[in-house]
């Protein structure tokens, strides 16, 4: 971007939050403003005259919009909402413990979860393509009845079919590799030198060159999925032909196994420097391995002279899911034991209990579990016809998905239930401590206030309703870990409908239903998503909804899963960067603005900014979540020493604005407005009223409205803290008299 020619001026540079507004929007340079009336009817006037390049309050303004950064086509959008499970992983290896000995054993724990993610991606299609089609339908004069697409297989032999749809699998594969490969090219041209000034872990936000690690990642992943091909087509054989070449190519694919998960539990060798060319080999060559190793498998297959076995699934297809959910399920409680072990060796505790990783982990590994579960129910669902559901539940995909969509619904039905109790219980204690905030606000109303202060207090009721969900999200986390852990159930060949007639009296049929209704509430779920993510890049007010959950989990870089959502930051972080350094060279002082999730983009940016360029620069962040969700979610980047040394970057010219009605941001430093002398910090919080007043003003029909969340940059409030920071900064802060 092109700032003005003249220089020595203060330049405001805005940063928007996660509404994704445009940058007339974000530098509220409308030609007109409501001056009465609400969003639904109001009154609007030309607004006062000043320059292009000029705020009302006399700084130059500038925006930027990152917005887009995150989003792109519809195509990839949707991509995004099936990779979900894999971004929510990558999220978990952020938020690890700020103990630095837990370190490397939860980034293990991390990244060998994240690729249990991509075997179930691999056994999902292989049990649509190999089990249910190639095993199953192909076998069947009904399920081929009229299926013109499939009956060409039909009647030919079995090693041949599975042969032929061992295809399927393996496109997806490379299908998704390379799409994995696009987002380290797009943000190459970024990259920001490495300066090294800072001590904070926030400060390195974006400075890395993450495209090696990616790439190593990417590379094991890919030799895992192919691997997980070759087991399920060599167990199938192995189960009526185990012969010495059937078992050398199992051992082959063993040790391929053997090796992606090794590799991903050496966090020193997997984060080396970019230059180490010896390991790149080594994952190129595990990835090259496990392809040549697939054509081997695929050609093996169908030459096999001895009989297949007469069994109801594809051989060994059961046992290997659910000896999947197994390893996920011990992976998770081993993370659980490292969080919880090293939250007690710390003295001040840790948000959401210690277990902010495993929730996120154990979240994300639900949702993969209940795509791949639903995948397999929906196409089985397709090709049994008018099956009844009990009888297609009892004899249709493999026992485990079964367990896993019971899981899933208990867990989100669980949880429900508790919300809406928490809700309830605390609503008295959140009205209370919301009356008297009001109270304070707005002392001596008059009666006819009464209603719009109700309003202020629901308001604060429900944004004070942030803190509620920690302990919701802990129950979830834990729900969804257990849910993981009873499909290995299905090894025994039960159906839940069966065991909990059995042990507790619930009617079958009735588990019958709920599994159904949870199998149709995850494709809602599915779609929801899919409907969700295309709207959030193109409707302002539904990506202010739903964005801070999307903006959140791409924020930080792929350190966990090579195939979850490109990291936007590793643009943003070092453009802003160099902006800034930029307009203080040529003479500018700069305030840096930022809402909401923008403030966490200017935190990490301000860190890495030289020292001289620090001395010509302020800060007013406001709605920022920088303590209310970040320090909380991520200790170990965002703490008081980080905050701190932004605080002491900028000279202390800092400033952020909070409202009690703000269920996101909120105070960075302290809650109460007590400056102490010798501790800057205490000054940087302010807290606004919200709103401004509770009667409608003469003039107007209705009472000022209440803000929220919602940005706010023409309010005086406002603009007084930017000639308070012009001033400090040693700018004018008068509007021109003329237009430049």
């Amino acid at each position: 971007m092109s700032g003005p020619d003249d220089s020595g001026d203060v330049v405001e540079l805005r940063v928007h939050g996660v509404s994704g507004a445009s940058a007339a929007q974000v530098l509220d340079l409308r030609q007109i403003g409501q001056v009465a009336g609400d969003r639904n009817g109001g009154f609007y006037r030309p607004r006062p005259r000043y320059s292009e390049s000029t705020g009302a309050h006399g700084v130059t303004l500038e925006a930027y919009r990152w917005g887009d950064l995150p989003s792109g086509t519809v195509a990839r959008t949707l991509a995004v909402v099936f990779l979900l499970p894999f971004m929510l992983v990558n999220v978990a290896i952020w938020m690890r413990p700020a103990n630095p000995s837990s370190e490397a054993t939860v980034k293990s724990l991390c990244r060998v979860l994240g690729l249990t993610l991509t075997v179930l991606y691999v056994l999902a299609i292989a049990g649509v393509a190999l089990d249910l089609v190639g095993w199953k339908c192909l076998a069947s004069a009904n399920c081929l009845a009229g299926r013109s697409w499939l009956s060409w297989l039909g009647g030919r032999p079995v090693g041949l079919r599975l042969a032929v749809l061992a295809l399927v699998p393996a496109a997806a594969i490379g299908l998704i590799w390379r799409v994995s490969c696009r987002p380290g090219r797009t943000f190459e041209a970024f990259r920001a030198p490495d300066q090294g000034s800072s001590a904070s872990r926030l400060g390195t936000v974006g400075q890395w060159d993450a495209e090696p690690l990616v790439g190593r990642m990417r590379a094991i992943h890919v030799a895992a999925a192919f691997a997980t091909l070759d087991l399920v087509l060599l167990l199938a054989r192995g189960a009526g032909d185990a012969s010495a070449a059937t078992i050398a190519l199992a051992a082959i694919t063993g040790v391929i196994l053997t090796a992606c998960v090794g590799l991903l539990c050496t966090p020193p060798l997997m984060d080396r420097a970019p230059g180490d060319q010896r390991l790149d080999r080594v994952t190129r060559t595990l990835r090259t391995a496990a392809v040549v190793l697939t054509v081997v498998v695929v050609v093996h297959v169908p030459t096999s002279s001895q009989p297949w076995p007469q069994e109801h699934g594809l051989p060994g297809y059961d046992p290997t899911l659910a000896g999947l959910f197994v390893a996920q399920t011990t992976l998770l409680a081993a993370l659980g034991v490292v969080l919880l072990w090293h939250r007690r060796r710390e003295h001040d505790g840790t948000p959401l209990f210690g277990l902010g990783a495993l929730v996120v982990a154990a979240t994300g590994i639900s949702m993969a579990v209940a795509y791949s579960a639903e995948l397999v129910y929906r196409m089985a669902d397709f090709l049994d016809r008018d099956v009844p559901t009990g009888e297609g539940i009892a004899s249709g995909p493999p026992r485990a998905y079964t367990w896993a969509i019971f899981g899933f619904f208990r867990g989100v039905l669980v949880t429900a239930i508790v919300a809406v109790l928490v809700i309830l219980i605390s609503r008295r204690s959140r009205r209370r401590a919301a009356a008297a905030i009001v109270a304070h606000d707005f002392p001596d109303p008059p009666a006819e206030a009464g209603p719009r202060l109700r309003q202020v207090r629901d308001a604060i009721a429900r944004a004070r309703f942030t803190e509620k969900l920690v302990p919701l999200a802990v129950l979830y986390g834990c729900l969804a870990g257990l849910g993981t852990a009873t499909t290995t159930i299905g090894l025994l060949g039960q159906v839940p409908s069966d065991v909990l007639e059995r042990t507790i009296g619930l009617p079958a049929g009735a588990i019958t239903f709920a599994i159904a209704f949870g199998s149709w509430v995850i494709a809602a779920i599915i779609l929801g998503l899919i409907i969700g993510g295309i709207f959030a890049y193109r409707t302002e007010p539904y990506r202010r909804h739903i964005g801070v959950l999307w903006d959140l989990g791409t924020f930080w870089p792929r350190a966990a899963h090579p195939f979850a959502p490109p990291c936007y930051s590793e643009r943003a972080v070092p453009e802003l960067a160099r902006r800034i350094t930029h307009l203080v060279e040529r003479g500018d002082a700069v305030l840096l603005t930022g809402h909401s999730h923008g403030s966490v983009l200017l935190a990490a940016t301000v860190l890495q900014l030289p020292p001289q360029v620090g001395d010509r620069v302020a800060l007013l962040t406001y709605g920022s979540p920088l303590r209310r969700l970040y320090a909380r979610l991520f200790p170990a980047y965002v703490d008081d020493a980080a905050l701190h040394e932004i605080g002491r970057r900028v000279g202390w010219r800092w400033v952020n604005l909070w409202r009690d009605t703000d269920p996101i941001g909120g105070w960075v430093f302290s809650p109460q407005p007590s400056p102490a002398p010798g501790d800057p910090a205490t000054a940087v919080d302010r807290r606004q009223r919200d709103p401004r007043d509770v009667l409608t003003p003469p003039g107007d029909s209705v009472a000022p409205p209440i803000h929220g969340h919602w940005q706010s940059e023409s309010d005086e409030p406002f603009t007084e803290v930017v000639r308070e920071l012009a001033r400090r900064l040693g700018g004018r802060t008068d509007p021109p008299a003329t237009p430049r």
